[in-house]
């Protein structure tokens, strides 16, 4: 018999490349998503397939999954500034009301569960490169508290239910990730940059381009997490590139990708805008022999080819989504 796993968050950028994964590892795949910033092109493909069920689904409401399950990746979440400032109540919901339903799910199914964190439940960090051991410099009031927060909640609960129902839990924390089928102009650099690029517009930097991000391709980021599932570690465990940049040094590297002549602008640094970020994967090395294989340089060419293969219209529409009709006022 198929091993049955259900995907959260399947119409998004990470869940539909998980679903893919998970696919041909010949495992029967359920994806849930409410399309709020997911899109259903990015899984369109695996309509026709026979392992593939979809379920237009809010996790945030009780979840009803008929038959065994042997393992939840749970990845339904805005991910993005745009995204979580725009719909901060969601954001908070479905980390927490979200994750609740997917623990008691698979309580109820004795299945394995692996958690989607971040890395900015490390917020703006004091301790350089960030170890899973560091607790964080958090604002929790402040506006990227609805994400950072949420997610720091997520992972008490794992670890909760962890501890009290003896529940089989993973935990990842996901530094910067890029590849194809990323929303072009979902608020974070690496789409902003080539999105800006494109359209022939200047590069926008915030702050003055000297703050570090450490980007990873998502065919290694996957890779890392199907490790991680299959593992017997049950606490936070990072993954992403140490290959460390700073935004400048990367908004230059975009234009000589772009082979466009745009200029770099500058814009003031929003609130509580992180100045460092670069994973200590060590854990993910020796536990999961895990590490990233595919340089920036390998992985931003088959990025941009993608951004480029987009329609016109997607390159100028500003807004990918369904946020209007989740609003809570």
């Amino acid at each position: 018999m198929s091993k049955r796993i259900l995907i959260t968050g399947a119409a998004g950028f990470l869940g539909s490349h998980l679903c893919d994964r998970y696919i041909n590892e010949g495992f029967d795949v359920l994806g849930m998503d409410n399309l709020i910033t997911g899109r259903l092109e990015n899984i369109q493909h695996l309509f026709s397939l026979e392992n593939f069920t979809f379920y237009n689904h809010d996790v945030t409401k009780y979840i009803h999954i008929p038959g065994h399950l042997d393992y939840i990746l749970h990845f339904a979440s805005p991910a993005s500034p745009i995204d979580y400032l725009k719909i901060p109540i969601q954001t908070l919901k479905v980390s927490s009301l979200g994750t609740h339903n997917v623990l008691g799910l698979a309580k109820a199914k004795n299945a394995r569960i692996l958690i989607a964190s971040t890395s900015e439940i490390y917020g703006d960090p004091l301790v350089h490169p960030q170890t899973e051991d560091y607790w964080g410099n958090v604002n929790p009031i402040g506006p990227r508290g609805v994400y950072d927060e949420a997610k720091r909640f997520q992972e008490a609960l794992t670890m909760a239910y962890n501890r009290f129902h003896k529940l089989e839990t993973r935990i990842v924390r996901i530094f910067n990730t890029y590849g194809p089928r990323m929303r072009l102009n979902d608020g974070r650099v690496l789409p902003a940059f080539i999105g800006q690029a494109l359209r022939g517009e200047d590069l926008t930097i915030f702050g003055d381009g000297s703050q570090t991000r450490s980007f990873c391709y998502v065919d290694d980021l996957v890779e890392g997490i199907y490790r991680l599932l299959l593992s017997s570690y049950d606490l936070p465990i990072n993954i992403g590139n140490p290959d460390e940049i700073t935004i400048k040094q990367f908004a230059e590297e975009i234009i000589k990708l772009t082979n466009t002549n745009q200029k770099i602008i500058y814009e003031p640094l929003p609130i509580d805008d992180p100045m460092q970020r670069k994973p200590d994967i060590t854990k993910a090395i020796e536990i999961l022999g895990w590490k990233p294989k595919v340089s920036r340089e390998e992985g931003l060419k088959i990025t941009y080819e993608y951004f480029k293969s987009l329609s016109k219209d997607e390159l100028f529409n500003k807004e990918h989504n369904n946020f209007e009709k989740y609003i809570i006022k």
